[in-house]
């Protein structure tokens, strides 16, 4: 069970990693301020009822890596498991 929720952990930190290179930027609305004209017309919105999210740098990049590690260590898992129950039975 352990290793299908780091699966699930490794490629949403890949999905998140890949969106984050493609967006300069995010804008979060609140729900109870928020109107129908404020999502089509964003400059027409309060602007306290916007949060804008703009990823660092480093933040695609680590989440790739990151995810990709997990995926990785996660397939290892079994290979290392199984070898070392063979030494131990000895």
């Amino acid at each position: 069970m352990w290793r299908s929720v780091f699966i699930a952990i490794g490629i949403m930190a890949v999905i998140v990693g890949l969106e984050f290179l493609f967006i300069d930027s995010a804008t979060f609305y609140q729900g109870e301020s928020a109107s129908a004209v404020s999502f089509v017309d964003p400059t027409g919105a309060p602007a306290n009822s916007a949060k804008v999210f703009r990823p660092k740098d480093w933040m695609p990049w680590s989440l790739l890596s990151g995810g990709i590690i997990t995926i990785v260590y996660t397939y290892l898992i079994p290979v290392r498991y199984a070898r070392w129950r063979q030494s131990s039975g000895q």
